[in-house]
């Protein structure tokens, strides 16, 4: 596996970053819970310490099964480097500090997850970071925006919840010709369907919580690209202390087996559900980058390889307490604040995503009170549909 491009996704997604982390003729990575790791000879303890010499020291800063996560997910997003925090959060939040200083100007969408939100309208302008939300789909807006000067120009495509598109190559382009880093969040699009660094981007980081992990039982984060920017993230995160746990490692390692298989499928369904939806009498309308009537259809076609597993609809009786009646109604769906599971989920912003935000606030984010997100899982398409169909009575 030393030329990751010389496979495909499926075969990275099984022996990626593994080739190195085995033991004892092991066939799959240990789980290594050892808090530290010994040094007979101090020169080479040093030299580990000093990062002259490959090894492990404290589990704060690295770990072997954390380590072998991270160089899965380099494989499969063909980056030099990948670091990974305790959660998707805890990667966001310490690319975004790593990366900015006092004074310094960040230009991002406002259909960014709540949380990512948050972080712009709160915590960064404490820090005296001048932060920019533009409207998602305005790409002129969002260049001229970054013309005016940008330090950071982060981006999320599909965005949480509404899945819009945007094009990625032309704002990487934007954001370099002003001297910004280019950050995108790939969990919606995962590394199956997208590669934002093939299209510009210095950074790429997922919620690896999410399509990742895959089972819905292991919280986790990561973020891969440019060694040299990775390297200070990696710092701030090892000072900030938001480790990935080596069990939680473990187990979105196992999951990342099935990356592609379960992509596969939520893929198919999600458009086959998303077309069901679009024709029936009781949505007012459907939000999924595959069908031709999404304002994003023909970017998602071109930097896209599959459409992904999230789609999200809108009741025609636009009330939370129309959502309140339909949810209970669903068979094959949890009711839950989560994605990209092997379980189809399902839930309103107001409860998921946006749950941070006042109602008012998420109408101005063009998000409303009936739309639901439903995160498509791997169960057979035509029963989802049947359930879909006899909870929207």
């Amino acid at each position: 596996m030393s030329d990751q491009r010389e496979v495909n996704f499926g075969t990275l997604s099984v022996w990626g970053g593994e080739e190195d982390a085995q033991a004892h003729g092991a066939t799959q990575v240990p789980v290594v819970h050892s808090v530290s790791f010994g040094y007979e000879d101090l020169d080479e303890w040093l030299q580990v310490a000093l990062n002259q010499k490959t090894g492990h020291i404290y589990g704060r800063n690295t770990n072997p099964t954390v380590q072998a996560f991270e160089n899965k997910v380099r494989a499969l997003e063909g980056a030099e480097a990948a670091t990974s925090a305790a959660t998707g959060m805890g990667i966001i939040s310490s690319a975004l500090f790593a990366l900015l200083s006092p004074g310094n100007r960040v230009v991002s969408l406002k259909d960014t997850y709540g949380g990512t939100s948050v972080i712009f309208l709160e915590f960064l302008p404490r820090f005296q970071v001048d932060a920019v939300l533009c409207d998602t789909t305005d790409h002129e807006a969002i260049e001229a925006e970054v013309a005016k000067g940008c330090d950071v120009l982060y981006l999320e495509s599909p965005t949480n919840p509404t899945v819009k598109v945007v094009d990625l190559e032309r704002l990487a382009r934007a954001g370099h010709a002003a001297g910004a880093t280019v950050i995108v969040d790939n969990t919606f699009a995962t590394p199956i369907n997208q590669s934002p660094l093939e299209l510009g981007a210095d950074l790429v980081l997922h919620s690896a919580t999410k399509f990742l992990g895959g089972h819905a039982d292991a919280l986790g984060g990561v973020i891969c690209g440019d060694k040299e920017l990775v390297e200070k993230i990696f710092h701030f995160r090892e000072i900030n202390g938001a480790t990935l746990h080596p069990m939680a490692a473990y187990l979105l390692l196992r999951g990342m087996k099935t990356l592609h298989l379960r992509i596969r499928q939520q893929n198919e369904s999600a458009l086959e559900i998303a077309r069901f939806l679009d024709a029936h009498d009781a949505i007012e309308r459907v939000f999924y980058p595959g069908l031709e009537s999404h304002h994003g259809h023909e970017i998602a076609q071109r930097q896209m390889r599959g459409f992904g597993g999230v789609l999200s609809f809108m009741l025609r009786e636009n009330t939370l307490d129309a959502v309140r009646e339909f949810l209970p109604r669903l068979r094959f769906a949890h009711a839950a604040a989560n994605l990209g599971a092997v379980e189809t989920i399902a839930g309103p912003p107001a409860t998921t995503s946006h749950v941070e935000c006042t109602a008012e606030e998420r109408a101005a984010m063009g998000i409303p009170e009936s739309l639901i997100r439903y995160s498509v899982g791997i169960e057979d398409t035509e029963d989802l549909i049947a359930d879909l169909d006899q909870a929207l009575v």
